[in-house]
């Protein structure tokens, strides 16, 4: 009886699919009834967009700061008003100072009504969790933000919501009109998701999709009126909130189509829908997806789907390499995703809050988190921090909760993130691995990323420049130039955990004039007077011995001749 259940749905799924396409044209309309644009406009990215240049901050508003006055404030729970609190951390809005971390960008984890304290099964589409204050105190973050030159983009749960939802206790009613908004069985169909969980669960003897788990029942995107609902939420948080677009969470299973369950043809054309319609409400809106895959498939979603995805591949290679010493992987990673998207559209980063913080993946090796960081704030792509990477934290305790903990602003007592227990437990020992420590240490990785994400804001060459690779004659060498805005930049790195003195650079150093460190401050050399790599034109060696898990940006001049 299962293979008779799983044939009847693979085929009504495909006869579904014409239907939803049909049904796309109508849910897509605009007001005045007119199918959304398919031209994007200047969203589209590729050297004129304000992402281009940006960089972003990944914060979980549970655990970032505590307000200090109002109705929420000391109660051990990061909030919004705690949030604005430290937005001169992120960005004073002063061009002039260096002393703040320089970020234009910040991403919201989800700040939506939830049932739990992650935020991803949402129980209103429409109102900030109640934890983290009012619709209005959000506006006045978008207004404060804004002040200091820092765009704010919000998580957006699609493809599910809470099983405590209205719409979903409503559907679990025979007749309810909400019951087509959810995916239902008379029976269970039997099979799993894609990582082996179970999908289908009971509720009053019929079965109900849930891709990630009972508590998050999948939406129905088949129904126009999901869809014109979830339009409907994406038009009030960018015009009513004044959010400047989206971090899509989990977009590859929007659709399922049987059994298939990740990158069908239904959500690539729900997502081309979805596209037109928030460039309509705002040309400038941003969409970062989330597809947790492979570069190539993570390429397809990129240009007339959303604006940026995360690259994953590109994230695990600059960690191999950092941990490891060996450059291969990260080579092949950072020529694909130049090859694979539209022009540096991809969105870089080193771990975020479904992983090990990059302080447990390198053991607290502060070396190898300023190597991962050179690499990562050099690099072609949209840079994303998450929250406490920049001073170095670990994961507190198990589970996700761990990967989340609060920040440690000081080596106080509760860390300064509040002036009661927080909500989740602190790191044992802050000292050192804490804002107010760093900030006061030159040679921090906080002082670090401080001035890696000023040298990309004030050098285009980083911030949207082209990306050659460089061949260096040695195995544990990795380079690379970036042209752009009428400069130059050399970036050598040691991956190794020795000293290295003897590498040559395929590079004709008769080209170059003035040669300028912008970041260690070492003496450069012009030129080499060493054998060709690979024959041919003479090598450069720019840096006679480059120091362990060490990475070097140089600006080079070039001379006509």
């Amino acid at each position: 009886m299962g293979s008779v259940v799983h044939r009847f749905l693979v085929h009504r799924d495909r006869y579904r699919v014409g239907l939803a396409v049909l049904a796309l044209l109508f849910a897509f309309m605009g007001p005045q009834g007119a199918v959304a644009d398919e031209q994007a406009g200047p969203g589209k990215g590729g050297g004129g967009s304000w992402w281009d240049g940006a960089v972003f901050y990944e914060v979980f508003v549970r655990s970032f700061a505590d307000s200090a006055d109002g109705p929420l404030a000391d109660d051990g729970i990061g909030d919004l008003r705690g949030l604005i609190d430290k937005l001169d951390y992120l960005n004073d809005g002063d061009p002039d100072t260096h002393d703040d971390l320089g970020v234009t960008g910040i991403w919201l984890m989800p700040i939506m009504q939830s049932s739990s304290y992650h935020g991803y099964d949402t129980t209103d589409y429409y109102a900030v969790e109640d934890d983290y204050g009012t619709n209005e105190d959000f506006r006045e973050l978008m207004e404060q933000a804004h002040a200091r030159g820092i765009r704010v983009i919000v998580d957006l749960v699609l493809n599910h919501s809470s099983s405590k939802h209205p719409w979903f206790i409503d559907a679990q009613k025979r007749g309810s009109d909400y019951r087509d908004w959810y995916i239902w069985s008379g029976r269970d169909p039997g099979y799993k998701g894609p990582w082996g969980q179970k999908v289908w669960h009971e509720a009053d003897g019929r079965y109900y999709f849930g891709a990630f788990s009972s508590g998050m029942p999948d939406l129905n995107f088949r129904n126009p009126a999901v869809t014109r609902e979830m339009l409907k939420a994406t038009k009030f948080w960018l015009e009513d909130m004044g959010a400047d677009g989206f971090r899509l969470d989990a977009i590859k299973h929007l659709i399922e189509v049987g059994e298939n369950q990740e990158h069908t043809r239904p959500t690539h054309d729900w997502l081309r829908g979805f596209y037109s319609f928030y460039k309509r409400v705002n040309p400038d809106a941003l969409a970062v997806g989330e597809v947790w895959t492979g570069s190539p498939t993570v390429a397809k979603y990129v240009g007339g789907e959303m604006d940026l995805a995360f690259e994953f591949d590109q994230a695990y290679a600059v960690m191999h390499a950092a941990n490891t010493g060996e450059k291969d992987r990260l080579a092949k990673a950072q020529a694909a995703s130049w090859k694979l998207f539209p022009r540096a559209q991809f969105a870089t980063f080193l771990a975020n809050h479904d992983m090990d913080r990059v302080g447990s993946q390198f053991g607290g090796d502060v070396s190898k988190a300023k190597l991962a960081a050179t690499i990562q704030l050099t690099s072609p792509g949209v840079p994303f921090i998450y929250y406490g990477e920049e001073i170095g934290m670990s994961n507190v305790g198990g589970g996700d909760p761990g990967k989340r903990s609060p920040m440690p602003w000081s080596s106080d007592e509760l860390a300064g993130f509040s002036t009661a227990e927080p909500w989740h437990a602190l790191g044992e020992d802050p000292t050192g691995i804490n804002v107010r420590d760093q900030l006061a240490d030159d040679a921090s990785l906080l002082s670090l990323y401080r001035k890696l994400i000023h040298l990309r804001a004030s050098h285009p060459a980083l911030s949207n420049g082209d990306f050659t690779p460089i061949k260096t004659g040695h195995p544990q060498v990795y380079a690379f130039l970036r042209r752009g805005g009428g400069e130059t930049v050399l970036v050598v790195v040691n991956l190794g955990d020795q000293p290295i003195d003897r590498y040559m650079l395929a590079m004709d150093s008769r080209r170059l004039g003035l040669v300028q460190s912008l970041l260690h401050g070492v003496e450069t050399a012009k030129s080499s007077s060493a054998a060709g790599v690979g024959g041919g034109v003479g090598g450069y060696q720019p840096i006679g011995v480059l120091e362990a898990k060490t990475g070097y940006v140089l600006s080079l001049e070039r001379v006509k001749r």
